[in-house]
């Protein structure tokens, strides 16, 4: 699957950057805003799960979908995940407390198998909003530089 993201206009982002300075605030905003910007895809995972969930059983996938930030080496980096609360191992005797319940069956849903044709609704719901998303991104980004130089 090949993504291509195009951001226009980061002229002025840039030179916002240099004048701010501190790479910690510049992190703290950059988190800030692809926590939002990925609020479009959890929604859209939501509303796609949803539509796929069983209304007689207790458990409830679309419930499960939330926003975590993620690992990385490099201290310059942000990552922000849209996931499915519980994971998917089902080697765990006693599955994690979660809103929707225990869920860990999603993966089952999400990807395909020999007998399982699979019906995507997480990797659709970004698939369907990488525009939105990376436009989100980046005007609040260009928002949160403009608070932080304003404490200046």
């Amino acid at each position: 699957m090949t993504v291509e993201v195009k951001i226009e206009g980061l002229e002025s982002v840039q030179e916002k950057l240099k004048r701010l300075g501190n790479p910690r605030l510049i992190k703290n905003a950059a988190r800030r805003s692809a926590r939002k910007a990925m609020a479009i895809v959890r929604d859209a995972a939501r509303n796609n799960a949803k539509a796929l969930d069983d209304p007689e059983t207790a458990e409830k996938i679309w419930k499960n979908i939330a926003i975590a930030a993620g690992k990385t080496r490099n201290p310059n980096e942000v990552v922000m995940r849209v996931g499915v609360r519980g994971g998917a191992s089902f080697s765990n005797p006693n599955p994690p407390d979660t809103i929707g319940g225990d869920t860990r069956h999603w993966r089952f849903i999400e990807f395909p198998s020999v007998n399982n044709p699979g019906t995507s609704f997480m990797r659709r719901a970004l698939q369907n909003n990488i525009q939105p998303v990376t436009d989100s991104f980046a005007g609040n980004f260009r928002k949160e530089i403009d608070k932080e130089l304003a404490k200046l």
